[in-house]
């Protein structure tokens, strides 16, 4: 759906939440915050990041002028108004005067020096939209937030976010199966190194079995105590972790929903699809939790290799015996579970599904996946399969 321009929310339904009709604004404020901020009393385990080394320390320099020029020629002009009402073309005839541009890269040298990020730039709207070709909408599950901040802000984080991965690319924080999120990869790069996966699965005979697994809710989901931490293994600068540990807390949104406004709500979990901070910092969440899985499979002798698209997993094993490959699978979808729920998050099970690619001439009926007695479903192969784009029978 286009915001670049006023839109209203199609018609829909009256919203449910916990079986209860929202027929107030009130109501209907309650049960989108309850539900966007679900995880806000998810217990993690601290205690999780301790099987994880730290890196060496990096050295955090001041901004560039090139870097801030840079940065805002890639926004487009014709983006949503954010709540400031200043809109790129603006900041782009702002920073063109040095003075200006000279105060604007001072405000972030600052802000990163005193571990401090302004209250207004805390302050958000969030616009609630639909997620498309939904059977339903008549809940808040069905909508998707998204975060506007105020431009300034948006842009200091846009110059941090791209510091930020190129430090942790380059000392190789980022676990190599993360393909979502970053830059110069795509979601081609996922197909591509999928497609190689499963011929070079024939050239050795073996039929490759795919569990896809959906991680619930994830960007709002990211616990903040949790987050600092991970971003104390990084090893950065001192000022910088404590940027962050600032940046994190004392949020508030107003949501929006066509011509209806929220009072102020506290956001104390999760980082906001909308803030430029939102893609590195969730990858580097979800780098640690990939890095501890990988070495429990192989502590346990579980022959599973790993692809993430941001919340779309998939565990990937090869063997001639697909009941030997459904055992595999079924007990590390069993570790990915717990080890989920020590950092917070929930897997979506009603959207795991299972695909066996086999080069068989023969009769071709592969026996379902019962993940019944670990909280799944019974999952039962399809002829084909939809992924990121991409159509795999």
């Amino acid at each position: 759906m286009n915001w670049v321009k006023k839109r209203k929310l199609p018609a829909t339904e009256a919203i449910k939440y916990n079986s209860l009709l929202c027929i107030t604004p009130n109501s209907l404020w309650d049960a989108l915050h309850s539900s966007f901020n679900s995880a806000l009393h998810h217990q993690v385990d601290l205690n999780i990041l301790n099987e994880v080394k730290h890196k060496l320390c990096q050295i955090w320099s001041s901004f560039s002028r090139y870097k801030f020029k840079s940065t805002i020629h890639k926004c487009i002009d014709s983006s949503t108004p954010e709540p400031d009402k200043m809109s790129w073309c603006h900041w782009k005839l702002i920073i063109k005067n040095d003075d200006c541009l000279s105060k604007i890269i001072n405000i972030a040298d600052t802000c990163i020096n005193l571990g401090h990020w302004p209250k207004y730039f805390k302050i958000s709207t969030t616009v609630v939209i639909p997620k498309p070709n939904k059977p339903s909408y008549d809940k808040p599950k069905a909508f998707r937030p998204i975060v506007l901040l105020n431009t300034l802000g948006k842009l200091v984080e846009k110059v941090i976010a791209e510091r930020l991965q190129f430090i942790v690319a380059s000392n190789d924080f980022i676990h190599p199966s993360q393909l979502g999120s970053l830059k110069f990869k795509s979601t081609s790069d996922a197909g591509v190194v999928l497609t190689h996966i499963i011929h070079s699965g024939w050239t050795k005979g073996r039929t490759t079995s795919i569990l896809a697994f959906d991680i619930s809710q994830f960007f709002p989901s990211l616990n903040h105590q949790l987050l600092v931490l991970i971003l104390e293994k990084i090893e950065l600068d001192s000022k910088v972790t404590n940027f962050f540990a600032n940046y994190l807390i004392q949020r508030s949104t107003k949501y929006q929903w066509n011509d209806l406004s929220s009072p102020p709500f506290e956001v104390n979990v999760g980082v906001g699809q909308g803030s430029a901070l939102s893609s590195i910092l969730s990858t580097l969440y979800l780098s640690l939790l990939l890095y501890i899985i990988e070495k429990r499979f192989k502590n346990l002798n579980i022959p599973i290799s790993i692809l993430s698209f941001v919340d779309d997993g998939l565990f990937i094993v090869q063997n001639k015996s697909i009941t030997i490959s459904n055992s595999h699978l079924f007990y590390s979808y069993n570790i990915l579970s717990k080890l989920l729920d020590s950092f917070g998050l929930i897997i979506e099970h009603s959207k795991t599904e299972i695909f066996h690619f086999s080069r068989s001439q023969g009769p071709f009926n592969p026996p379902p996946l019962d993940l019944s007695p670990i909280r799944g479903l019974i999952l039962r192969p399809k002829n084909s399969w939809k992924y990121l784009g991409f159509i795999f029978d």
